[in-house]
């Protein structure tokens, strides 16, 4: 079964209103030990997201500039010294935020995540009220199933239901989440296409494909030549 961001996510997540002062999300994040919290509004719905570093903006870029070489003034955008004059959540907070729901995948967030270069994302409704958080150490408990899981999967539920084939036609073997699969299937399509969905079972770190695939089929017209 594949993963969803209900199953990873943390229900109890520490947040803060747009008024939140600057001290108090100071604290708060070294509190919580946390390194970002979702801004919401009176009605709990995310409006932002303030991190460590929209607040060490404050201390490194306000008042005196001296110091900083020129080269990275000059390449420094207004909003970021907008950022370190800012006094709320209102004001530092990045918007708008970019979240997820729970029915989406793993992988979603994942792409998400290591796309925006971000550590965390808050989880929302249809309605966008907050309902949770996931990180990334969230993500990676995806890779905590045994090897006898992983197995086990692959031949019941993938080989045996999905692709209705006999498992006895393929030898299977699960080493610290690596697959290795050997076998004979009846067309390259077949193999290919099996191949590809244990990669995507839950745990899986790689797929080595040992299968011996039959040659391909010559065509008709390739028999008068």
């Amino acid at each position: 079964m594949k993963a969803k961001v209900k199953d990873l996510m943390t229900g109890e997540v520490v947040a803060v209103r747009r008024d939140a002062s600057f001290k108090e999300m100071a604290v708060r994040l070294r509190q919580y030990r946390v390194s970002a919290f979702p801004v919401i509004d009176e009605n709990r719905r995310v409006i932002g997201v303030v991190s460590e570093a929209d607040l060490l903006a404050k201390e490194a870029l306000a008042g005196d500039h001296a110091g900083i070489p020129a080269a990275i003034t000059g390449i420094l955008h207004h909003k970021d010294y907008k950022k370190s004059e800012g006094l709320t959540a209102a004001d530092l907070m990045t918007h708008p935020a970019v979240t997820v729901r729970p029915e989406d995948s793993v992988e979603h967030a994942a792409r998400l995540m290591y796309t925006l270069q971000v550590k965390r994302l808050p989880v929302v409704d249809s309605g966008g009220y907050l309902v949770g958080i996931v990180s990334r150490a969230d993500l990676l408990t995806i890779f905590d199933r045994t090897d006898e899981e992983i197995h086990a999967e692959i031949v019941n539920e993938v080989i045996l239901r999905e692709f209705l084939v006999d498992p006895a036609m393929f030898t299977v073997a699960v080493a610290d989440g690596v697959v290795t699969v050997h076998g004979n299937p009846e067309t390259g399509e077949l193999g290919r296409k099996l191949v590809t969905r244990i990669r995507q079972v839950q745990g899986v770190v790689a797929v080595r494909d040992e299968l011996a695939y039959p040659p391909p089929e010559r065509s008709v017209a390739a028999l008068y030549f």
